[in-house]
C-alpha cells in the first residue's frame, strides 16, 4: 500500500470516527461512556496522518532541490520481490477499504431493531441485585411513574414485595410482533454492555384490547405504554418475558440513546 493511500485511510477513518462521536450517532453502536475513547481515537489518527503529510511533502521538496535526474530508482525492500516492487502502485485492492468509510459518511447503520431479535440472541435476563442494592427502592411517586424495561423485569423477577401489583407504570420501547407462535405485539428494548456487539434483547408481552389495537402498528416504531404487571406471568418456561396488561399507548420520536445498560 502505498503511503498516500495510508495517510487518505488515517484520515478519513479519524474523520469518520470524529464524525459519528459530534454527531451523537455513536449511540447506535456504543455506550455513551466510551465517548472520550472515540473523540480521542479520532483527534490521534487524524494527527498521525497530519504528521505522515507534512513528512512526506518535506521528503518530495527534498529530492527536488537535490534535482538529480540520474539518481538510482530506489531499492526494492530487503525480502520483497523486485517485480512486486514495479506493480506495487498500481494495485487497487487497498482503496477497498474506504468503502466502510464511505458508507459511514453517507449512510450511517441504524441502531438495532426488531430484526435483530430473534436471529441468536439469548433474551437478557435480569441480573439479581447484591449487597444493598438487593433492597430495591420505592417507586417513584406519581398515578403512572416511568421506568426502564430492565428495570420493570428486575423488578418483577426479584422484588417480591410485590410493588408492582396493581400499580400502573409507564415503559418505553419499540414495537415487535413475533413471527413464530401466535399473533401478538412484544415491548422491546436491546440491552447492552459495551457495543452493539453483544446486545440482548428485553421483551415484555403486551395484552389487553389497547394492545390488540398495536396490532397493525409496525414494527420498530417507538411507543409509551401504561398499564400493569399480570402477576405470575414471568416464569423459566417464558424466559422470564413478563406480560403488560395496558390500559392506553402512544406513539413517540426514537430516543438519541436507543440502548439500555
Amino acid at each position: 500500500m502505498r503511503r498516500e493511500t495510508q495517510n487518505l485511510l488515517l484520515v478519513l477513518l479519524g474523520g469518520a470516527l470524529l464524525k459519528i462521536a459530534l454527531t451523537g450517532t455513536y449511540l447506535r453502536y456504543v455506550k455513551p461512556a466510551l465517548f472520550p475513547w472515540l473523540i480521542g481515537t479520532g483527534v490521534v489518527m487524524v494527527l498521525l496522518a497530519a504528521v505522515a503529510i507534512v513528512r512526506d511533502i518535506r521528503a518530495a521538496r527534498a529530492r527536488a532541490r537535490a534535482d538529480d535526474p540520474f539518481a538510482a530508482p530506489p531499492e526494492p525492500h530487503e525480502h520483497e520481490p523486485a517485480e512486486h516492487a514495479a506493480h506495487e502502485h498500481r494495485g487497487r485492492s487497498p482503496w477497498m477499504l474506504l468503502l466502510p468509510v464511505f458508507a459511514i459518511f453517507l449512510v450511517a447503520p441504524p441502531a438495532l431493531g426488531a430484526d435483530s431479535i430473534g436471529r441468536g440472541q439469548q433474551t437478557a435476563a435480569p441480573e439479581r441485585p447484591t449487597g444493598a442494592s438487593a433492597l430495591f427502592d420505592e417507586l417513584p411517586p406519581g398515578p403512572a411513574p416511568e421506568l426502564s424495561v430492565s428495570e420493570f423485569i428486575t423488578r418483577v423477577v426479584w422484588d417480591g414485595s410485590g410493588a408492582l401489583e396493581q400499580r400502573a407504570v409507564r415503559l418505553r420501547g419499540f414495537v415487535v410482533h413475533p413471527a413464530d407462535g401466535p399473533a401478538r405485539t412484544q415491548l422491546a428494548r436491546m440491552r447492552i454492555s459495551c457495543c452493539a456487539a453483544d446486545a440482548s434483547p428485553v421483551l415484555i408481552d403486551l395484552a389487553g384490547p389497547a394492545a390488540d389495537a398495536l396490532a397493525t402498528t409496525p414494527q420498530d416504531s417507538w411507543i409509551e405504554v401504561t398499564g400493569t404487571l399480570r402477576a405470575g406471568s414471568a416464569t423459566e418456561a417464558n424466559g422470564q418475558v413478563p406480560t403488560f396488561d395496558i390500559t392506553g399507548a402512544r406513539g413517540i420520536p426514537a430516543p438519541d440513546d436507543p440502548y439500555e445498560y
